[in-house]
């Protein structure tokens, strides 16, 4: 581990997260804002750590998350934010090749998940995301009529997260409702239906950082209320955000 030690921040998924590297993702945004930026403006610090597996559901999180979360690690994560839903949503068409996860058992899973995350330590902080909304019409075009993927399907399994999170006091971002806001949804947040595009990640880094902003936590987590990394060093640094 190189120095000083930074608030760890891992980002736990599926493609959802596994994708959010990439050029305008939304795990990019994330990173871009936590990184020190030598210039007359600095920002504070926090190492973004991405854990995502395309095709993933809650199932397989759950067979492997002591492995990625070790109980036992000298350094726990800050704040981990999970994604699981939108492969489980599938239809089960076909059963042995679908990814889907019965919603009783979604829902058990994603209830382990959270306490697990919520046990590494005192000052692990949890944001579970919503299954965001999808376009049929364009799923359709793309992956023919017998799709399994569908809008209302995410629905049902975002609403579900989200009591979930609400019973366990854990906190969520509803984006199925919220990406729907937007009046363009349907043609500038989605590159196939369901991927994010860059305009659908803005949405997803923008109500992160509200939720951060929000949160009463000690200590913050929101960009602008942490310190900044070897202040004075360079002429050019500044506390001033």
């Amino acid at each position: 581990m190189v120095g000083p030690r930074r608030p760890q921040f891992v980002l736990f998924g599926s493609s959802i997260v596994q994708k959010s590297f990439g050029d305008g993702g939304w795990g990019a945004i994330l990173a871009d804002t936590y990184t020190r930026k030598q210039t007359v403006f600095t920002v504070p610090n926090a190492d973004i750590v991405m854990r995502g597996y395309g095709g993933w559901n809650s199932r397989n999180a759950l067979q492997v998350l002591d492995q990625i979360f070790p109980k036992d690690a000298a350094v726990q994560p800050s704040l981990v934010i999970t994604y699981f839903g939108g492969n489980d949503s599938m239809k089960p068409i076909p059963a042995e090749l679908s990814p889907h996860v019965p919603l009783p058992e979604f829902i058990e899973n994603m209830k382990k998940i959270a306490t697990h995350l919520k046990s590494l330590s005192e000052k692990t902080r949890v944001i579970f995301l919503g299954v965001p909304p999808a376009n049929d019409e364009m799923i359709i075009q793309l992956y023919g009529e017998h799709a399994a993927r569908s809008n209302e399907g995410g629905r049902i399994y975002s609403e579900a997260t989200l009591k979930l999170c609400q019973e366990l006091e854990v906190k969520a971002i509803d984006l199925w409702t919220i990406m729907q806001q937007k009046n363009d949804w349907m043609t500038t947040c989605f590159t196939d239906g369901f991927h994010l595009a860059s305009e659908g990640s803005k949405i997803v880094a923008k109500e992160i950082m509200r939720a951060l902003e929000e949160a009463e936590w000690e200590p913050s987590l929101y960009s602008e209320l942490m310190p900044s990394e070897f202040v004075g060093i360079s002429p050019f640094d500044s506390e001033d955000n």
